[in-house]
């Protein structure tokens, strides 16, 4: 859970641990046949930027999808 409230900027350790991991996540995505393209990095740069919670986060993936689906 994060406990971070949305909006608040990240320190600048967090932010460097932020940043490696989403790097970790994108290496691990391309070892899968599946990378993220700009669009994605992009997203996860705003989100990590402006400091969105967890919930904020996947609420606003599973919108993007729900609309990509035509739901």
């Amino acid at each position: 859970m994060d406990t971070m409230p949305s909006g608040t900027p990240a320190l600048p350790d967090e932010a460097e641990a932020t940043r490696r991991r989403r790097q970790d996540a994108s290496h691990l995505q391309e070892i899968e046949g599946n990378p993220l393209d700009t669009a994605d990095l992009a997203m996860f740069e705003m989100f990590e930027r402006e400091g969105w919670s967890h919930e904020r986060r996947r609420a606003f993936i599973l919108a993007e999808a729900a609309k990509l689906a035509g739901e």
